[in-house]
């Protein structure tokens, strides 16, 4: 049995863990445990190291990733010739490399061709056409050495470089002394004390990057005023490696590679991410979710998302001309707190769920989002939310059309907008009668680059006393007609029309955001105190018409069996209806006394209120919602 230590090795000897150790001497590999050396191999032996890892690992307590350190080799080449010997045998393990292969498109022929194209002073592309073959065969040739490129004049040499792989990186990144591929120990150190106020970032020329691509966003980033937005919000986070610029980049990089949540970045490989945002790693799970948090304690998420609108939009001031707004509900499917109840239209149920109402431009495009505080209608968010922050976006004098769906629809409040330079676009409400079918038109329309076709027709409409409005109507090809609502006079009848269909791409963005982003997603399971005196049905009512229906019910059972047994009376033992009740007594006692309670619960019924505060109803601990702020940040 092997000891926990190794009393005796040679000098020169370094240990792998307590029980196993390596010694490297002419050229030769040994392996030694406490009995002494059980395994060697010359260090050219390719096939000897790979049996060594399948022996070793194996029958030792040796893991892969200790041995691979040993070794400088990836961990995973270690599993991988393990599972091949545990699965195959030694045999397995025998690679053979010789191969009848040759070069078949830059051959000997292909190969002097080219190489007199580069001297005569062509370029890759031009001599990569000439002979038939891709500019990359080429590029091969010349870093195989097979094939030399001719300087310019002009050109300097350029000092060579050895750029590491990723298979070194991800050996040195493992081997790291304070954490998987934390290198730069110096400034962690200065962090952990407050000596910095964040890490800078630091680039340089690295091979084969994992998620490289990001990059090319970061001109599209700092257009729309990400950094900018951020320290005009929250200024600097607590001193730390990580800070807010890092905290930016990585959330943003996450959703361009489509790491949904924080959680998944635990299946990144940290070191290829931390070269994309010129650190040494990306932060962990636990140290990303710190950072949230710290920036959604600051409750400045609101300012952020304006800092953002007001960029966006003074970039462009057509695109606020159109504001398309609906709310969008994400279910809560937990069971630890009460929260109020609003119906899924995709699930077709009635749950615990929070409204986000979401505006977006004329071409679609988010603009910013209000959370409902309990669930509120488009109606009543439009006027305390929505119409205030976009007066504020198009500034003095700038008229904006609102475009939403029936939930919005309230003529008085239409008239109250229009003389407060704001128009609107909606489906008509309620039952109309149909118009002619000579009423419509055909009017040909463009979406997409596409032409479409529709049967329009117009007509103004007095809806309140003095105020008018004008009715866009399409017959679909199934006789429906689709009526349109707008105060938009100037607008002709085909763009009312394609204005209002294109609200579909609002749909459209809401499925996208919930597959590609997790818009669903909690961010925290947190919650904040709600509004106390927030109105809501009153369950006392409501269980007052649960009881006067049941005394009904039981009412109209009574007067059916007592009319079924006078129908089937028999004449000859009652002949008269007193008879008949002496009979059957009990019957008109029941009914009369059931009325009676009937209407003493109708006049109790009058004197509850509808709506009470939802103090009465719960604790005061218990009248909660989910916190906002982060899910501001990261959806922003």
């Amino acid at each position: 049995m092997l000891q926990s230590y190794i009393p005796f090795l040679p000098e020169g000897a370094e240990p792998i863990n307590n029980h196993m150790a390596i010694y490297r001497h002419d050229e030769k590999i040994e392996f030694f445990t406490a009995s002494g050396p059980i395994y060697s191999c010359q260090e050219s032996d390719l096939y000897g190291l790979r049996l060594a890892q399948g022996i070793i690992v194996t029958q030792t307590a040796t893991t892969p990733a200790e041995f691979a350190k040993a070794l400088n080799i990836n961990r995973t080449t270690v599993y991988r010739n393990l599972n091949r010997y545990q699965q195959d045998g030694p045999a397995a393990l025998i690679i053979d490399k010789k191969s009848n292969r040759k070069a078949y498109k830059l051959n000997a022929t292909a190969k002097r061709q080219v190489q007199t194209l580069l001297n005569k002073g062509y370029s890759l592309k031009a001599a990569a056409k000439q002979a038939g073959i891709t500019e990359g065969c080429i590029r091969y040739a010349i870093k195989k050495g097979t094939i030399v490129k001719k300087k310019q004049p002009d050109e300097k040499p350029e000092p060579h470089q050895k750029l590491k792989s990723a298979s070194e990186r991800s050996t040195e990144d493992n081997n790291c002394a304070i954490g998987i591929a934390a290198k730069r120990e110096a400034e962690r150190a200065l962090a952990s004390t407050g000596k910095i106020i964040e890490a800078t970032p630091h680039f340089s020329a690295i091979e084969g990057v994992r998620h490289g691509g990001v990059l090319l966003a970061l001109p599209a980033l700092a257009r729309v005023g990400l950094l900018e937005a951020g320290r005009k919000a929250y200024g600097v986070l607590h001193k730390g490696f990580y800070g807010l610029q890092s905290v930016l980049l990585t959330l943003s990089f996450m959703a361009l590679l489509r790491i949904k949540t924080p959680e998944q970045l635990k299946r990144c490989n940290p070191g290829e991410l931390g070269i994309v945002l010129g650190l040494d790693r990306a932060p962990e799970v636990k140290t990303l979710r710190k950072k949230v948090k710290e920036i959604g304690l600051r409750n400045k998420a609101g300012e952020f998302i304006s800092f953002l609108s007001k960029r966006w939009v003074d970039q462009d001031k057509d695109v606020i001309g159109f504001a398309y707004i609906d709310g969008h509900v994400r279910p809560y499917n937990g069971s630890k707190h009460k929260l109020p109840k609003t119906h899924v239209a995709r699930r077709r149920l009635c749950m615990p769920a929070t409204t986000d109402f979401w505006i977006n431009d004329a071409k679609c495009e988010p603009l910013f989002f209000v959370t409902a505080e309990a669930n509120d209608s488009l109606l009543s968010m439009l006027e305390k939310e929505v119409i205030p922050e976009l007066k504020k976006l198009a500034g003095k004098g700038n008229r904006v059309t609102l475009v939403f769906d029936r939930e919005g629809w309230s003529p008085k409040s239409f008239e109250r907008w229009f003389k407060a330079d704001i128009d609107v676009i909606t489906y008509r409400k309620g039952k109309y009668d149909p118009w002619p079918e000579d009423c419509f038109i055909e009017v040909e329309s463009h979406v997409r680059g596409k032409a479409v076709k529709y049967l329009l027709g117009e007509r103004s409409i007095k809806i309140n006393k003095n105020f008018w409005l004008r009715e866009v109507r399409r017959l679909c090809d199934d006789g429906h007609q689709t009526s349109i609502i707008t105060t938009r006079q100037d607008l002709n009848c085909e763009q009312v029309a394609r204005r209002m269909f294109f609200r579909w791409n609002q749909e459209n963005f809401f499925r996208y955001m919930r597959e590609e982003y997790a818009l669903d997603h909690l961010v925290t399971n947190d919650v904040e105190p709600a509004d106390v005196e927030r109105l809501v049905p009153n369950p006392e009512k409501k269980e007052k018409r649960k009881l006067i229906k049941r005394f009904k019910r039981e009412v109209e059972k009574l007067k059916k069996e007592y009319g079924d047994k006078a129908f089937q009376n028999d004449e000859t033992r009652h002949p008269t209806m007193r008879g008949f009740n002496i009979a059957n007594s009990g019957y008109k006692k029941k009914v009369v006394k059931l009325e009676k309670e009937i209407e003493q619960l109708k006049i109790d019924l009058k004197q509850i209120p509808d709506r009470i505060a939802v103090k009465h109803l719960l604790a005061e601990h218990e009248i909660v919602r989910l916190e906002t702020e982060r899910k501001m940040f990261t959806d922003g």
